[in-house]
């Protein structure tokens, strides 16, 4: 290859890169606008709030609605369903960012629905989060909200798929998945009876892929449990569970130091991490080129039992 075939392959590559970079700035402009457009169509309800965990895909629908309201200016408060068992980095960086947001932050705990009576666990070392539906529905009733906004998406399991932009709850809080309202040409029918709610999701259409791109874009600050850290951990049923007060091994389980991050984090009795090395949101979007099991069929321990399917639970009332 002589130098000018030799630099003109290097224009073209490099005019390929330039096209793939402006293809992807293009696709999540468009999933920015979405998000943005729903989260102020939100804003006309009554009383509106925002699920708020501290997680990533919670982070990308705050930085939308930062950019949709401006800081200091979202109109709907932040609610957290606390299980008591949730990551300690993850719910201190929910109120660290809270506060520099400017954002009127609620805390309600299933430890609070237990010492009232409303959640009863079968024994002592049962999960919290499937009762998580019932300190929501308790938070609902008691500051009336009438719309919630949560950070689900379509591609993280296959009851979520089935769901829409503006998912209806009755008066028991519950999902009727037969009689879901259509959402032709972006037309959100808004109509609720007394006692009725909306669950809104406005990162429904992003994906894992498209999360991380943004969170790489955006520079969006995270807790540290998302990138690469050694962590204690034993192998059970296909994964890697971390050793904690609440997650201890059981008998014949050897005890493991190995590199890992959450893909997703939530109630520690439940979330698992996985192997990887990735310590920046660029390295975490090749990673997830390759995925081929989504986030919760990776890392969810209570996913994995039909009897806690997310289809009954979100009937139930769940997130």
């Amino acid at each position: 290859m002589n130098a000018r075939t030799e630099s003109n392959e290097l224009l073209r590559a490099a005019d390929a890169d330039a096209a793939a970079h402006t293809l992807s700035n293009a696709h999540l402009d468009a999933l920015e606008e979405e998000t943005i457009f729903i989260l102020r169509e939100v804003a006309a309800f009554e009383r509106p709030a925002l699920l708020f965990s501290g997680g990533k895909d919670s982070l990308v629908m705050l930085r939308c609605a930062e950019k949709a309201f401006g800081v200091g200016r979202i109109p709907y408060p932040l609610l957290m369903v606390d299980t008591g068992h949730n990551f300690p980095e993850v719910t201190d960086f929910r109120d660290q960012r809270a506060a520099e947001l400017g954002a009127e932050l609620i805390v309600r705990s299933v430890e609070d629905s237990m010492a009232r009576g409303t959640v009863r666990l079968a024994h002592p070392g049962e999960s919290r989060n499937v009762h998580q539906s019932v300190t929501l529905l308790e938070a609902i009733e008691e500051f009336r909200f009438d719309a919630l906004i949560g950070g689900a998406r379509r591609d993280e399991e296959k009851a979520r798929a089935k769901e829409r932009i503006f998912s209806h709850r009755d008066s028991f809080g519950q999902w009727q998945p037969k009689a879901q309202r259509p959402e032709l040409w972006t037309l959100f029918n808004t109509r609720l009876a007394q006692g009725e709610h909306f669950r809104v999701f406005p990162i429904s259409n992003w994906t894992e892929l498209d999360v991380w791109q943004y969170i790489a874009r955006e520079n969006i600050a995270l807790p540290s449990l998302y990138y690469a850290h050694e962590r204690e951990v034993v192998e059970r049923r296909g994964l890697l569970v971390p050793v904690t007060p609440l997650t201890p091994p059981k008998d014949g389980e050897t005890v493991e130091t190995r590199t890992v991050r959450f893909r997703t984090v939530g109630d520690i009795t439940c979330t698992c991490p996985v192997e990887s090395l990735a310590a920046t949101p660029g390295e975490i979007v090749i990673e997830t080129l390759a995925a081929d099991v989504s986030e919760r069929g990776a890392t969810r321990m209570d996913d994995k039992t039909s009897e806690a399917s997310m289809e009954k639970r979100k009937k139930d009332g769940y997130f």
